[in-house]
């Protein structure tokens, strides 16, 4: 792999580069908010930037360094977090216009825990509203930096496009039905959707409490890696994290693939997906077959039928989450969360019932076709990222896309089990094309494993969008 410039260098790499002081975090900071400055007037992956925190905590970092206490790979790392992490003193707007003027008073727990492992916050990154569909018209719309009208894969947007374009080293996203892996897809990177409960959700704007997952989107599997060992584990502001401990997640990153039996159903992973895409997931598993996977014939349920539970439980949920504003500031809202939320207000105690047991009933049998696995291999998304309109994108919500473009991520909301989306292949157009490895529950050092060894066997992580 020929030196990549410094704003795609991965955490690992620039992390050696300033533990061995061949480079201090103030300059690769300044570098970077250059970068951004030269770059999201077009991405607009930034709802608010940082720059003088940012700085200041560079020249923490940098001091501290040089006094010998290094905190580990994130100690000077510029990285950006969704705008729904509460930031103490910084506005947090959720991508919402009743949000404006929404200031913390305190952290959220990622965000201190980044802080405490040294970690150079720039600032926050643009979403949907309320992290769901469309986007409110007072807000920006990030593009995506392959193709500027191509999707940029729904609610994490902004940090799908910022970690792509090199506007950071590394972000956060969250998932409720898809919004770490769309992005990470649509934008050409890898995207780590942790175990529900392995990372606390305090201090974070809720969309759906049941679904919402919070986890690091990067340039590399190993850069995921580093990431959620920092924001993971139990925390008492957060009584639905696991007290399991949280592994080292780099110990056995480098073992390879050899005897891991690896899931693979073709119906259920080339079924109305794209040509290409499907093509290149099967080439993908080929290449873990070559390192020593054993590809273990497996049959998956029938998901689809049980995915259009999701925004039942998803817009209900929803309205719970935004009972201080809706419906008494309804008009504040955008066409399409207020929509969404309106949907969620009609929905009946029976209704949420039913999709609840629809939930249960898919979870226990994904959980049967997993027996004799350790992961699944299938498509992050069933197509490459489609054209968007910014009519689309701030107007009311569309049905017509239904909940089938979800059969490969509402599942495992559902279930919370641990997801990585790595990109492997290019289409036709030139879109970034994507690999998802579907783990079970507390098992993210296995999958940051498994694509790391893929990483190695291929270079699709290394490619960057033309920008």
């Amino acid at each position: 792999m020929p030196d990549s410039p410094l704003h795609y260098k991965t955490i690992t790499e620039l992390g050696q580069m300033i533990q061995s002081k061949d480079i201090s975090p103030v300059e690769v900071t300044k570098a970077i908010l250059a970068r951004i400055e030269e770059l999201d007037s077009k991405y607009m992956s930034y709802a608010t930037l940082m720059a003088e925190q940012a700085l200041a905590s560079a020249q923490q970092a940098e001091d501290e360094i040089a006094n010998g206490h290094y905190r580990g790979p994130l100690h000077g790392m510029p990285i950006a977090v969704k705008d729904l992490c509460f930031t103490k003193g910084v506005r947090t707007m959720g991508g919402s216009k009743v949000y404006l003027a929404h200031v913390p008073s305190f952290d959220s727990t990622v965000v201190e825990r980044l802080e405490s492992a040294g970690a150079v916050l720039l600032g926050k990154l643009n979403l949907t509203e309320g992290a769901m569909g469309g986007y409110n018209p007072a807000l920006q719309i990030p593009k995506n930096p392959w193709n500027v009208d191509r999707w940029a894969g729904s609610s994490s947007s902004g940090s799908g496009a910022a970690t792509a374009a090199g506007m950071c080293y590394g972000s956060l996203g969250s998932d409720t039905g898809g919004s770490i892996r769309f992005p990470s897809a649509a934008c050409g990177i890898v995207g780590l959707k942790p175990t529900w409960g392995r990372v606390s959700r305090y201090g974070v704007l809720a969309l759906a409490e049941s679904l919402d997952h919070v986890g690091p989107m990067t340039r590399s599997s190993a850069d995921a890696a580093i990431m959620l060992q920092a924001i993971a584990g139990q925390d008492s502001n957060d009584p639905t994290t696991l007290p399991a401990p949280v592994p080292d997640m780099l110990e056995n990153i480098g073992d390879g693939v050899k005897g891991l039996r690896l899931g693979w159903d073709e119906n259920y992973a080339t079924k109305d997906v794209d040509p290409e895409l499907a093509q290149a997931v099967a080439d993908g598993v080929k290449v873990l077959e070559g390192l020593g996977a054993e590809i273990v014939t497996i049959q998956m349920p029938d998901v689809d039928k049980y995915v259009p539970a999701w925004p039942v439980l998803c817009s209900a949920e929803a309205v719970a989450a935004h009972t201080e504003n809706y419906p008494e500031r309804r008009d504040d809202y955008g066409p399409w969360f207020r929509g969404w939320l309106d949907q969620g207000a009609e929905v009946t105690g029976a209704q949420y019932a039913k999709a609840n047991n629809m939930r249960a009933e898919c979870n226990g049998l994904v959980r049967e076709a997993f027996q004799n696995i350790d992961v699944l291999a299938c498509p992050s998304m069933t197509r490459p990222a489609h054209p968007v309109t910014v009519e689309m994108n701030y107007g009311p919500m569309d049905d017509r896309r239904g909940t089938a473009f979800q059969k490969y991520t509402a599942p495992y909301d559902f279930n919370g089990a641990p997801t990585l989306s790595v990109p492997c292949g290019l289409n036709s157009d030139g879109l970034p094309l994507s690999l998802q490895i579907v783990g079970k529950h507390l098992s993210e050092a296995l999958l940051c494993q498994v694509g790391h060894a893929y990483e190695g066997a291929t270079d699709w992580h290394d490619l960057h969008p033309p920008v």
